[in-house]
């Protein structure tokens, strides 16, 4: 038998709103939730794409990870014959 008094007050019929609409009912301590994201909306769930880019940081990665990427054919670790040249030059 639980404690009479220490428990939150329990509302079985507790709605749930995005954007100003119901999209559900549920069991919660408070009568109304507001929400922003739910499984009805969320791009996991939905399929679709959404970047929220924030302060151009999209934009920067894109800028510099395709600047990589155009000049992939130059590498810039030295290869094993420069390695094998630059250690015979040096003298112990």
């Amino acid at each position: 038998m639980p404690k009479t008094g220490i428990h939150p007050e329990w509302y079985p019929e507790a709605k749930v709103y995005c954007n100003g609409e119901v999209v559900m009912t549920v069991g919660s301590t408070q009568p109304e939730i507001h929400v922003d994201v739910w499984s009805g909306n969320h791009p996991f769930f939905t399929g679709t794409q959404k970047i929220i880019d924030t302060e151009g940081r999209v934009e920067r990665f894109m800028r510099k990870y395709s600047k990589q990427e155009d000049s992939g054919s130059k590498s810039t670790k030295p290869s094993a014959k420069s390695k094998a040249k630059s250690k015979k030059g040096k003298k112990k």
